[in-house]
């Protein structure tokens, strides 16, 4: 149990790391979104974005980030994981990342308004990759196939996320500790499908460093940078391949995970993926799905959840918000256990029976 002293120790040392990173990215957005008021009023925005839903005002996004934050802390303090190194790298690295992500908004405010969002299908791409995937997601330069997109994806969604990306993505480490609780982790396997540049993998590896895991991903780049940044731990294999068609054994994992993946695959696509995934799982094992918040989970951000595929190129986003997961999974043989909700994210927890 720990003691005051420790207790004290450790929320000082969470805030000196979270802190900043909050407001570093809030920052990122204040200057995003000057930016784009400038753009308006210059250019005039042909585009209108609208909804009738509830839109939550600022005072309750930084009241509901905080309870995020302090849930993360609470599971610090209870030893479900320690305490986080986010690895953002030196202030050089995160400063170069800021002048790659300011470099891409003009072309994506041209995307947006042109709705360009078809710039990477070409003679060149064309059947290296389904035909669902080849799209300027985000209306982002290169789609997710190059590795300057690769470089500026995490500041991008922390900056959308003000900050709160990984503290989210650590909320589905509960559901694997409920799991691996008292066992062996050297004897477990676990499997992260769209592992993108590999960040809730590394938080995996420091609750459990001696874990074997799998990263997969379509994207060569992303793979790439993926394995760069997890380069200090052991037990850790990329694999390029497609959800819906997992290059592994029957039954061959305890575990497997998707973060942030599912709203970007057509509904015909996430049957097949769910399908994959009860597959490669062992009986009795577990498949955790953490994405957005879907409608009616939160009445008070139904609105963002309107706007969102309308300022982002997410053509699967409003499909995803209204698919009922706990029905598919159940069709393939996958028992619903919860759902917990973090911000604006929802992590979904189904065993293999």
């Amino acid at each position: 149990m720990a003691t005051p002293a420790s207790s004290l120790i450790t929320r000082v040392a969470y805030g000196a790391s979270q802190v900043p990173r909050v407001v570093w990215y809030l920052g990122h957005g204040l200057a995003l979104r000057r930016l784009a008021e400038a753009a308006r009023r210059s250019n005039g925005a042909r585009r209108r974005v609208h909804t009738s839903a509830a839109v939550p005002d600022r005072a309750q996004l930084y009241a509901d980030m905080a309870k995020l934050f302090l849930q993360d802390l609470a599971n610090v303090e209870a030893g479900i994981y320690p305490l986080p190194f986010d690895h953002d790298g030196s202030l050089l690295t995160l400063i170069d990342r800021s002048r790659l992500f300011f470099a891409d908004l003009p072309e994506i405010h041209r995307r947006r308004e042109s709705r360009a969002y078809n710039e990477i299908f070409n003679k060149e791409t064309r059947g290296r990759r389904p035909r669902y995937y080849l799209q300027n997601f985000h209306f982002q330069s290169g789609g997710w196939l190059t590795a300057e997109s690769a470089e500026r994806y995490d500041t991008q969604v922390e900056v959308l996320l003000n900050g709160t990306a990984n503290a989210m993505r650590r909320q589905a480490l509960p559901q694997l500790y409920g799991l691996f609780a008292g066992r062996d982790q050297r004897q477990l396997r676990l499997l992260d499908i769209g592992c993108g540049t590999g960040r809730f993998l590394d938080f995996v590896k420091q609750a459990w460093p001696r874990l074997a895991m799998i990263g997969l991903d379509m994207s060569e780049a992303y793979v790439s940078h993926a394995r760069a940044h997890l380069r200090r731990w052991s037990w850790t294999r990329f694999v390029v391949g497609k959800a819906e068609a997992i290059p592994l054994p029957d039954r061959s994992q305890d575990a497997v995970t998707s973060i942030f993946l599912f709203h970007e695959l057509p509904p015909q696509v996430r049957r097949r993926a769910l399908r994959e995934c009860a597959r490669v799982l062992k009986p009795g094992g577990r498949l955790i799905l953490q994405d957005s918040l879907q409608r009616d989970d939160h009445n008070d951000y139904d609105g963002l959840l309107q706007l969102f595929p309308q300022n982002y190129h997410e053509p699967y986003y409003a499909s995803y918000t209204k698919e009922d997961f706990a029905a598919l999974a159940s069709a393939c043989g996958l028992v619903p256990v919860r759902s917990v909700l973090a911000f604006v994210s929802k992590i979904m927890v189904f065993d293999k029976s």
